[in-house]
C-alpha cells in the first residue's frame, strides 16, 4: 500500500503542475485584460485608484501599453506562467492582486477567504452525510413504503430547485415571519470582536442555514445514490443467507451491505470540497458570505488574472488531495478492492 500512495504522490504532483498550466490559460482565454479594465474605471473621476499604476487619466495607447508593461501582461504566455508559478512554488509568493482597486499580495485575500469557506464546506459535509445515510438507508429498507415516496419526492425537489434561489426563499421567510437576518458570517457585536467561543458559536449559528441551503442539492443526489446501492445489496445471496440464520434486517444491512452501498460516499471526497465551493459563489454573493466563491466572482469580473488563477489553482489542488484520500480510504473501507494484483482488506 505504500508504494501505491507514493506513486498516487508523484502523479498527483505531475497532474497539479498541468493544473495549474490549464488553469492559467482558462483565465487568459476570454478577450481583454486587466489594463482594459483599468482604463473602463480609471476614467472615471469618482474612482481613486491605490497602487503603482492608474494615479492618472488613462487616455491614450501610449498609457495603456505603459500599465501593461507594469503589469506583465505584454510578455508572452509561457513567461507569464512561470512569472507566476514559480514564485509560488519556491516562495509562496501568490502574486500580485488587484482586488478592490487596492494593490496587495493575492495571498492575503486568500487566507482571509480560505477560512469561512472551510468552516462553510465541513459543516455542509456533516449536515449532507448525516440527513443522506440514514434517509438512503429507511428509503432502501422500506422500498415503495409511503416515507420512501415522500423522501424521492423531496429528493427530486432538492434537485431542481437552485441553491440561490432557495436561499433568497430562506431568507425572505425568516425575516419576514421571525424577523431574523440571515446572511454574513457574524452579528454586529462580533464582527470585529477577538475569537471566543461566543464568537464560535456566533458563526456557526450564521452558517447553518448556507450550510443546509448549500447541501441541498448534494443531500439529495447521495440520497438516490444509498438508496440505490443498497437496494441492489439487499437482493444478494448473503444478504438472504445471513436473514435465514436468524439476523434482524437491521443488523443484517448496518453490517453487511452498508459497508459495500457506503463506497460513493467515500468517492465523493474528491470532488465534494472544490463543488462546495465553486458552486457557493452566488450563494455567498446572495447571503454576503466572504468565502472564496465570492472573491472568485470579484476576481474574475475585475479580470484579476493572479487571483482568478490562484483559486482555480486551488480548486485544482482540493480535487487532487481529495481523490487521494478517497482512494486510500476505499482501500480500507473496501476488501474488494485490489491495487497491482494485491487485495488489501
Amino acid at each position: 500500500m505504500l508504494s501505491y500512495i507514493f506513486r498516487r504522490c508523484l502523479l498527483a504532483i505531475v497532474t497539479m503542475f498541468a493544473v495549474s498550466f490549464l488553469a492559467f490559460v482558462v483565465v487568459l482565454a476570454p478577450p481583454g485584460d486587466y489594463s482594459d479594465f483599468l482604463y473602463s474605471h480609471c476614467n472615471q473621476e469618482s474612482v481613486k485608484w491605490i497602487g503603482p499604476v492608474c494615479n492618472t487619466i488613462m487616455d491614450t495607447p501610449e498609457d495603456i501599453e505603459l500599465v501593461r508593461s507594469q503589469l506583465g501582461l505584454d510578455r508572452p504566455l509561457l513567461v507569464r506562467y512561470w512569472n507566476w508559478i514559480y514564485p509560488m512554488v519556491t516562495e509562496g509568493d501568490f502574486g500580485i492582486s488587484q482586488k478592490a482597486r487596492v494593490f496587495r499580495p493575492a495571498a492575503d485575500f486568500i487566507w482571509e477567504a480560505l477560512p469561512p469557506t472551510v468552516y462553510l464546506a465541513l459543516l455542509t459535509i456533516l449536515i449532507t452525510w448525516t440527513v443522506a445515510i440514514p434517509i438512503g438507508i429507511y428509503s432502501a429498507v422500506r422500498q415503495h413504503s409511503v416515507g420512501d415516496y415522500v423522501f424521492t419526492f423531496l429528493g427530486f425537489t432538492g434537485l431542481a430547485v437552485p441553491d440561490f434561489l432557495l436561499a433568497l426563499v430562506v431568507m425572505y421567510l425568516l425575516f419576514a415571519y421571525f424577523e431574523m437576518s440571515v446572511g454574513a458570517l457574524h452579528s454586529g457585536p462580533y464582527e470585529l470582536a477577538p475569537w471566543s467561543v461566543g464568537k464560535v458559536l456566533d458563526m456557526i449559528a450564521h452558517l447553518l442555514i448556507p450550510a443546509a441551503v448549500l447541501g441541498t442539492a448534494g443531500t439529495a443526489a447521495l440520497i438516490r445514490i444509498m438508496r440505490n446501492n443498497l437496494l441492489d445489496e439487499l437482493n444478494k445471496p448473503y444478504v438472504v443467507a445471513a436473514q435465514a440464520r436468524g439476523l434482524s434486517t437491521w443488523k443484517v444491512v448496518l453490517k453487511y451491505p452498508l459497508r459495500v452501498a457506503i463506497n460513493p460516499f467515500i468517492s465523493s471526497v474528491g470532488f465534494i470540497l472544490p463543488s462546495l465551493i465553486s458552486g457557493s459563489v452566488i450563494l455567498s454573493v446572495v447571503m454576503g458570505l466572504p468565502t472564496l466563491g465570492r472573491l472568485l466572482w470579484i476576481s474574475i469580473d475585475s479580470e484579476d488574472v493572479w487571483l482568478a488563477g490562484d483559486i482555480i489553482l486551488i480548486l485544482g489542488l482540493l480535487t487532487i488531495i481529495g481523490t487521494l484520500i478517497s482512494d486510500i480510504l476505499l482501500i480500507i473501507v473496501d476488501p474488494r478492492i485490489k491495487v497491482s494484483g494485491r487485495e488489501y482488506a
